[in-house]
């Protein structure tokens, strides 16, 4: 029997910190499934899924808390993965750019909420346009639409933001 547990990773970033996530692991027999990392501001975060024998999961757990509590705050949680039968969906993504001002996130998941669309990623970026130097806030956004929303009252809802914001939204399936 196998458990399935999610560890969120985040501290300071230094060279080694996969290298000694992925020793303590394989250490313990776990199978490192799907992750996410990224290095903002100086800081490393990851979220990792593996699967680990039932009767090595506290001991990877304790491994993980205790061996990393110097570099890393570790959070380890049991998950169980449910596939959603009642709750049929599709997927889509949206991208966005426009001028960066306040505020363009939480407009954008507030919008998606109130349609009960599920934001699965979201991957943002502010840079300098090439011209002028102004900031430009771009973003990312892998989404769950539930299967009985329509897509084109989901792209009116969202231009009719990008309007409100002043941004260019494209949504595509």
């Amino acid at each position: 029997m196998t458990e399935t547990l999610v560890i969120t990773a985040v501290g300071p970033d230094r060279p080694g910190l996969v290298q000694s996530l992925a020793a303590s692991i394989s250490k313990h027999e776990g199978n490192w499934c799907e992750s996410r990392m990224a290095q903002l501001a100086g800081r490393f975060a990851g979220i990792i899924m593996v699967t680990v024998p039932s009767d090595r999961a506290d001991a990877l757990q304790k491994d993980l808390e205790e061996s990393l509590s110097g570099s890393l705050r570790v959070v380890v949680q049991r998950s169980e993965t449910v596939e959603s039968v009642a709750n049929p969906v599709r997927r889509a993504r949206v991208e966005l750019i426009g001028s960066d001002h306040t505020g363009i996130v939480r407009e954008i998941a507030q919008a998606l909420s109130q349609l009960d669309v599920n934001v699965e990623e979201l991957v943002t970026h502010t840079v300098s346009a090439p011209m002028s130097g102004n900031a430009m806030f771009s973003a990312e956004l892998d989404l769950s639409v539930p299967a009985d929303l329509d897509l084109v009252t989901l792209r009116l809802d969202l231009e009719r933001l990008a309007d409100d914001l002043m941004v260019d939204i494209k949504l595509s399936e």
